[in-house]
């Protein structure tokens, strides 16, 4: 072979191998993206039925909490905002916009629940109510399952936000633009905590 034969050759499987990185490289990204995009999911189907306990919730306490109306319509405009924010990131899980309003969104709503559970533990009536026992009993069980969504989705977009980052990886994410995700965290040190629905 001459050598013009072999530096062909040799240029041809440089390309292909350059061809080939970058078509694995930009296929791990996506299948990453792809996950935490599934793990959002997972969290939306939580809060949605977080969000749709609550105004049961409301409804059941309001026969015992007229004089705290306040507190009431405080809870379901938390919720409805929390809502709103959550079918923002749901359009688009990749916005960290959407997910820095939802995180904000999430911590109002957090401390209005604390205020209604606090309130509802000042009263016999409404802590011995049997539905009001079922709906915080589903509640409770929903934030379980919320918390183990949220650390799913962190996990997932520690994986991808890594590979994105890490050389040459960063590269191909440049060239494609695929962009940082945000992780759910929380803001407050007190939202760190389930509500308390013991009565």
């Amino acid at each position: 072979m001459t050598p013009i034969v072999l530096l062909l050759i040799l240029v041809a499987a440089l390309l292909l191998f350059l061809v080939l990185f970058i078509a694995g490289t930009y296929n791990k990204l996506v299948t990453l993206r792809n996950r935490f995009k599934n793990a959002w999911a997972q969290i939306d189907v939580q809060l949605k039925r977080r969000y749709d306990l609550i105004p049961n919730l409301v409804e059941t306490a309001k026969g015992y909490l007229k004089h705290e109306r306040g507190t009431l319509e405080a809870v379901i405009a938390a919720r409805n905002a929390a809502a709103s924010a959550s079918t923002r990131v749901a359009a688009d899980p990749t916005n960290p916009e959407a997910m820095k309003q939802l995180i904000a969104a999430e911590g109002t709503l957090a401390g209005t629940l604390g205020r209604l559970f606090a309130l509802a533990e000042a009263y016999p009536d409404l802590k011995a109510n049997t539905t009001m026992l079922q709906l915080m009993e589903e509640l409770t069980s929903t934030e379980n399952k919320v918390a183990f969504a949220r650390q799913a989705y962190n996990d997932a977009v520690m994986a991808y936000n890594t590979q994105r980052e890490v050389f040459p990886s960063n590269i191909v994410a440049g060239l494609f633009n695929f962009g940082p995700a945000e992780l759910f965290v929380v803001q407050k040190p007190e939202e760190r905590e389930a509500p308390k629905v013991q009565f």
